[in-house]
């Protein structure tokens, strides 16, 4: 009796796991779809530091009147608006860098390829290649940044003490 209860029921169906995740390759394939999310995350980024932005201002004026000299205030908003738009110069650039590091890295591992290089070479080669890849892409971001933020906190200190001595 118990056997025939497994019997009537249906069977779970594997393919309805296997056709949505057919369906999720297939909107992941499609450029529009990266274009849109690209889109997303930047809008979201710009958002939150426009947000940001607005309450990092919003503390320098009422700090302003607090300080003998404008320049303590000016200083601390400016060194923070100078990482946030270093950290923004680093996401965009991730966003760059990653497509154009995996392509690099195809690119080696098969040129290695097509000059017979065998399997477990080839596999330790890709290895170093990553490490190699990855290491310099971080510098370069790290690098980047650092000099966007060096340029948004000078840039922001002069804005900001100069706004203060014309009022």
């Amino acid at each position: 009796m118990d056997q025939q209860e497994h019997e009537e029921q249906p069977p779970t169906s594997p393919t309805s796991s296997s056709s949505s995740y057919t369906l999720f390759l297939k909107i992941m394939s499609k450029r529009k779809t990266w274009v849109f999310l690209f889109v997303l995350v930047y809008a979201i980024l710009l958002d939150s530091s426009w947000n940001f932005l607005k309450s990092i201002l919003s503390w320098y004026h009422q700090n302003q009147a607090r300080y003998q000299s404008p320049g303590w205030p000016a200083l601390y908003a400016s060194v923070l608006l100078g990482g946030v738009f270093g950290l923004i110069s680093m996401a965009a650039a991730v966003a760059v860098a990653v497509p154009a590091t995996m392509v690099t890295w195809i690119t080696v591992v098969v040129l290695l390829a097509f000059f017979g290089k065998p399997k477990r070479t080839l596999v330790a080669e890709g290895k170093k290649i990553t490490r190699e890849i990855a290491g310099s892409v971080l510098k370069t971001l790290l690098t980047e940044g650092n000099v966007v933020a060096l340029v948004c906190a000078v840039l922001g200190y002069y804005v900001l003490v100069s706004n203060n001595n014309g009022e």
